[in-house]
């Protein structure tokens, strides 16, 4: 049954809003991007294998933060709506990269990236007030929408942030907080609300503390696979904000500047397949299989990304690991269906959860991983020609991260054999 082209127009709007919003968001955190690893490694004095230490570490604070907070967040907007949520996140991100960008050691980024993980929020809240507002049919493609809005801020924001990073280490941190605080004031006076007072649920500890969101998770043996398929692919996806950076300096010697232009490179290339392709892929294949060959897309990128030798191969890995984009949505969607109306934020903020949880591994594990397979670095070559590394394999943290999505292919496709689309 058709909605009525009032309802129809008034969903439609709500959804351009929060997108408008995300994008914002995801401006302000690509342009960090190409700089924050290069501004820890300069405290090192050039040194990249224990900046790519103290850079894991960073991404472990801040996921810990996320971890804690998000559930909080998640039942938060399930009370009080979606809207505040946000608005007081995107403030708190625009003082997360003032911080940054006033920073003069180690200790005051390490303090904004806690500041960062407490105000991260926007995301989950996102995906919840898509849920709101949008049928269950048609979630894929709403999520996949966050996604091309995703692709774009990495088009645009890493790129500007090389730029800006080529004239002032420090410029990038400036132009993300302003974006935050005009995200914020956009909030403020054009986002509506999603959430109806009479389909709020009361806030209780139970629901906001980590242990107690993530028990949704279990409330569903299905519901409970796409959580762990969720899982294994926020952890691959670690790898690449933990070792991209690093890696491509250290190995094919490309500058911020360059580094920018390639982020740019697969922001298109996931725009053109979460924003164009998601829709007719999974309205042909179903989410099921939508699921499945985004994951194995996934593993061949990263199986990519690892082997290259030459940077023009890796760029090869750009337009395969796109497709990977088409996997996040239909989990989201599936997932989506296993809750009531009343749970969708606190399902967003059990994901977030899961995203949390997995950044307390994966930055250490894939920085730990590239440090262990680099062997120039005076440094730390005899701490880890001790454990009996002796080969280079730089890449290795990707290869890693391939293993870790055809696992979750094996999942998704155990769990969901037997039911739902």
């Amino acid at each position: 049954m058709s909605q009525p082209p009032a309802t129809t127009a008034l969903r439609q709007a709500a959804v351009l809003f929060i997108l408008v919003t995300v994008l914002l968001d995801m401006l302000s955190f690509g342009i960090i991007i190409p700089v924050l690893p290069k501004l820890v490694e300069e405290f090192f004095f050039g040194n990249t294998a224990q900046a790519s230490v103290l850079y894991g570490l960073m991404g472990t604070a801040w996921a810990f933060m996320q971890f804690f907070c998000s559930p909080i967040q998640g039942a938060l907007s399930d009370r009080f709506g979606r809207r505040p949520v946000v608005l007081l996140s995107n403030l708190g991100l625009g003082l997360d990269y003032i911080v940054m960008a006033l920073a003069p050691n180690v200790a005051w980024l390490v303090a904004g990236r806690v500041i960062s993980g407490m105000a991260s929020s926007s995301f989950s809240t996102a995906g919840a007030y898509i849920a709101d507002v949008t049928p269950h049919e048609q979630r894929a493609a709403a999520f996949g929408k966050i996604g091309m809005v995703f692709g774009l801020g990495f088009i645009f924001g890493p790129a500007l942030g090389g730029w800006l990073g080529a004239i002032d280490p420090r410029l990038p941190f400036w132009g993300a907080a302003a974006l935050s605080l005009l995200n914020a004031c956009y909030g403020f006076f054009v986002l509506p609300e999603s959430l109806p007072s009479d389909r709020r649920m009361p806030f209780t500890w139970a629901r906001a503390n980590p242990v107690g969101s993530l028990r949704l998770l279990r409330s569903h043996r299905e519901l409970f696979g796409l959580a762990t398929v969720s899982f294994l692919g926020y952890l691959a996806h670690a790898a690449l904000p933990g070792v991209s950076v690093l890696y491509m300096g250290y190995r094919y010697g490309w500058g911020t500047a360059s580094v920018g232009l390639m982020m740019a490179g697969v922001g298109v290339a996931a725009t053109i397949v979460q924003g164009g392709l998601i829709r007719p892929i999974t309205n042909r294949f179903g989410e099921r299989r939508t699921v499945l060959i985004g994951l194995l897309c996934g593993a061949v990128g990263f199986f990519v990304y690892g082997t290259a030798s030459e940077g023009w191969i890796f760029c090869l890995g750009i337009p395969v690991m796109a497709f990977w984009g088409l996997a996040g949505p239909a989990t989201q969607s599936l997932m989506t269906r296993r809750v009531s109306s009343a749970e969708q934020g606190q399902l967003q903020g059990a994901i977030a959860g899961i995203n949390g949880m997995t950044g307390l591994i994966g930055p250490t594990l894939f920085t730990q991983t590239f440090a262990y397979f680099i062997q120039t670095d005076s440094s730390l070559s005899t701490q880890y020609s001790t454990l009996g590394t002796s080969f280079e394999l730089p890449g290795a943290p990707f290869i890693l991260a391939s293993l870790m999505l055809l696992g979750a292919a094996v999942i998704a496709w155990r769990t969901t054999k037997s039911g739902g689309s």
